[in-house]
């Protein structure tokens, strides 16, 4: 059902200004200046479905980003909040090293759902943590150490998970970091291959690379990926934390090349955006499942497996499952990534490239500097989409796979009608672009937040006269 836009909204402007400067002052100034320039500074209330509520202007915002996949059911979806309220009249988090049968039921959910024999269940506490117990469930079980990850990867800031990332920019500041991590090009087999050495341990891959900007890896590539690591007795491991719990289409996004990795880990929407939750599926073969028999206290977490996550899961999955969302998913991200094509063919000199599976749809422009600029136009026009972190140019289109068809329909006209007025700056941008050592600078993410910050400014200003 698609939601009118109200005429007010529910607090003053100054009202948010004294909560962005309380933000500035106390939290992340940066992270303030990077969203302003955006025109991403929005304040999320009224969450519902696909939509939130900007309290200011009470624009209905909808959410493509959607927390870079966490409500993959919806925002403040009813039936999870009805799971909560259950879960609450008699359970808490529950001691993490106890059995429970709330951690079994999930854990049999799980092993049942998870592609081929992976039966066994770990718990963790999100992304970054699911990928640091795979990775040392690897280098436990082998008795190795190198790993090998891919080119702009992204596997979270965590310490194995950080150092798995396959940017510098995220790794730089902190390192020395993990020892033994290399990185090769996505998709590029014959470059894994000559990677291994005798002390691999694991190869892992994110089957869609989102913050990268996503790039879908080939099926060959991936099942390529299998037999090298069953030759070379290597633990190939899945990062499924953004493409799980249908995202793709499938519930696991591995499930589209039939390959069945050694370790899955998976996070994010298992939680349905309500309570963090996370998990790692392994394969029942002995290596993995003796090392965690003998050492059963390896990876401890605290909060992953807690009796309320486990409860709310649960119910996540029912509600997958019995609104069959993964044919939805499919079938509205063929019509929105066919839409993007054609918004494409039609503007060859904005739009380099669309890519995607399922509702995991990204669009690259020609410049970086396009993806700032697009994500302003997109959220003057309603929709609330960010930028890939590792690839400025690309914006991500990650609506909730609990979208209704109208909802995608009128995301992908806003997004028509965003490009359409991105235009009347491009006539200055691009020859702009063309002089030498300018598009560098425009490129430059620094740059970039100070100019658009500005703009902003000029923006607040003048609507702030007009409304006088």
């Amino acid at each position: 059902m698609i939601i009118r836009e109200k005429e007010t909204g529910s607090i003053s402007q100054g009202e948010k200004n004294h909560i962005v400067r309380t933000f500035s002052r106390h939290i992340n100034s940066g992270q303030v200046k990077y969203l302003k320039a955006g025109h991403l500074d929005v304040l999320e209330t009224e969450r519902r479905s696909v939509h939130f509520v900007d309290p200011v202007s009470g624009r209905v915002m909808i959410d493509c980003f959607t927390s870079a996949g966490c409500f993959n059911v919806g925002r403040s979806n009813p039936v999870i909040i009805r799971a909560m309220d259950e879960a609450l009249e008699t359970l808490d988090m529950g001691t993490s090293t106890l059995i429970s049968t709330h951690k079994v039921a999930l854990a049999e959910r799980l092993a049942a759902l998870g592609p081929g024999d992976l039966n066994n269940v770990l718990f963790a506490s999100g992304g970054g943590d699911a990928i640091d117990c795979a990775i040392k469930l690897a280098r436990g079980a082998t008795g190795r150490s190198h790993i090998i990850s891919t080119v702009k990867a992204y596997h979270g800031h965590t310490g194995f998970a950080l150092s798995a990332n396959g940017k510098e920019h995220y790794r730089k500041y902190f390192e020395p970091l993990m020892p033994r991590f290399s990185f090769v090009p996505f998709n590029d087999l014959e470059a894994v291959q000559g990677a291994i050495t005798s002390d691999t341990a694991a190869i892992i891959v994110e089957p869609v690379q989102g913050e990268a900007g996503i790039f879908v890896a080939d099926d060959e590539y991936l099942r390529g990926l299998r037999r090298l690591c069953d030759e070379n007795h290597i633990i190939l491991i899945f990062d499924e934390v953004q493409t799980g719990f249908g995202r793709t289409g499938k519930f696991f996004a591995c499930e589209h090349s039939g390959v069945v990795p050694d370790i899955l880990a998976m996070a994010k929407s298992i939680g349905g955006g309500m309570f963090p939750n996370g998990a790692v599926l392994y394969r029942d073969n002995g290596l993995l499942t003796g090392f965690v028999c003998h050492n059963p206290g390896f990876h401890p977490t605290y909060t992953g497996g807690s009796d309320l996550g486990c409860y709310i899961s649960l119910r996540v999955i029912d509600y997958i499952i019995e609104n069959n969302l993964l044919e939805r998913a499919s079938r509205n991200g063929i019509k929105l990534k066919e839409a993007l094509e054609k918004l494409h063919r039609e503007n060859p000199k904005i739009i380099r490239e669309v890519r995607g599976i399922g509702m995991m749809v990204g669009i690259e422009y020609i410049h970086e500097f396009l993806g700032p600029m697009m994500s302003d136009a997109l959220a003057k026009n309603g929709v609330f989409a960010a930028y890939s972190g590792n690839a400025p140019q690309v914006m991500r289109f990650m609506l909730p796979i609990a979208a209704a068809d109208e909802d995608v329909d009128e995301v992908i006209g806003a997004i028509g009608k965003a490009v359409e007025s991105m235009k009347t700056l491009l006539p200055i941008a691009l020859p702009a672009a063309r002089i030498p050592g300018v598009l560098k600078l425009l490129n430059d993410e620094r740059v970039q937040t100070v100019v658009f910050n500005w703009i902003r400014s000029l923006e607040d200003f003048f609507s702030g006269v007009n409304r006088k």
